[in-house]
């Protein structure tokens, strides 16, 4: 048999380790092994796969083209083998199967639980784990295994130099709510009622902030700004106390009435809000993940 019928997953674990953290010293202290030990067990990998993996730049590690290419292909590899053997032993043990989560801060609350909700309904017990931040901070932890998924409004940047695959999930049309007496006043001759509202507005680091503004100018309208806010609960508790209308997905309007006691303006299905799930795998293989995709391709939003 050839050599690339024989690879050794040692080496090209080694290796592996090397190009996630960039060098081979950080590499040594997280295999516990010695400097030459890894460097000969890579150029070993070299000789088998026909190439260099590795150039120099300063004192770091660059990946080659080929580098690269057998990188994508060890990540998927070694993220396999994390979940086999996660559902293997929780299974035998009886265990949830464990699931972390990274949820964009933009992403508002409510999607996220209407996107993780399939998991915990499906036939194996799951053990949510879920952390909130930036999406560069995500990415980061995501890339480093530190998490299974990551949610957000948007999908992976192509300058970013995390390898990372974007999974859409569901899209939505948006929804705009006032509290009942402001509903009442600008439902009438909607949207051209719009003009001069008080409009409560995402910041503009979002998807639908962007979205908004280019509606608000095809249909030549303009609103006053009432205030700019990051967190999407923090824009529905100021919407609920009066200060202006909100936008939401429509995937989740009938949760927003009910629970802000806010009542819809009107509709603006042009504007399409996307979820993603954002992982390391090219396709999703975490059993809980693909009930998840599978399950939000069923979700109709509800109407009042």
């Amino acid at each position: 048999m050839s050599g690339m019928e024989w690879l050794n997953y040692h080496h090209l674990q080694y290796f592996w380790v090397v190009a996630r953290e960039g060098s081979i010293a950080r590499a040594c202290e997280i295999l516990r092994l010695a400097q030459p030990t890894i460097s000969g067990q890579i150029r070993m990998l070299e000789e088998t796969l026909g190439g260099k993996l590795f150039t120099r730049a300063g004192r770091g590690l660059v990946l080659t083209e080929l580098g690269q290419v057998v990188f994508r292909y060890a990540e998927e590899i070694f993220s396999l083998g994390k979940e086999m053997t996660e559902v293997v032993q929780g299974r035998q043990l009886g265990h949830p199967l464990r699931l972390v989560v990274g949820i964009t801060e933009v992403l508002p609350k409510l999607v996220a639980y209407r996107l993780l909700e399939p998991a915990l309904q499906g036939p194996e017990p799951v053990r949510l784990i879920c952390w909130e931040g930036k999406l560069d901070q995500l990415l980061a932890d995501l890339a480093l295994h530190r998490l299974d998924i990551v949610l957000a409004d948007a999908p992976m940047s192509s300058i970013s130099r995390v390898r990372a695959y974007s999974h859409l999930l569901v899209e939505s049309g948006i929804s705009l709510f006032a509290i009942p007496k402001m509903a009442a006043k600008f439902r009438r001759n909607f949207p051209q009622s719009l003009h001069d509202a008080p409009f409560l507005l995402p910041t503009d680091n979002t998807v639908l902030r962007r979205s908004l503004e280019q509606w608000f100018e095809s249909e030549n309208i303009r609103p006053t700004n009432a205030g700019e806010y990051e967190d999407s609960a923090l824009l529905k508790a100021f919407g609920q106390a009066g200060c202006g209308i909100f936008a939401v997905p429509t995937l989740i309007e009938a949760e927003v009435s009910h629970q802000y006691r806010v009542r819809l303006v009107g509709h603006v299905p042009s504007i399409r809000e996307r979820f993603y799930a954002i992982s390391v795998e090219r396709k999703l293989h975490h059993p809980a993940v693909l009930a998840i995709s599978e399950a939000v391709k069923h979700i109709q939003p509800a109407r009042e």
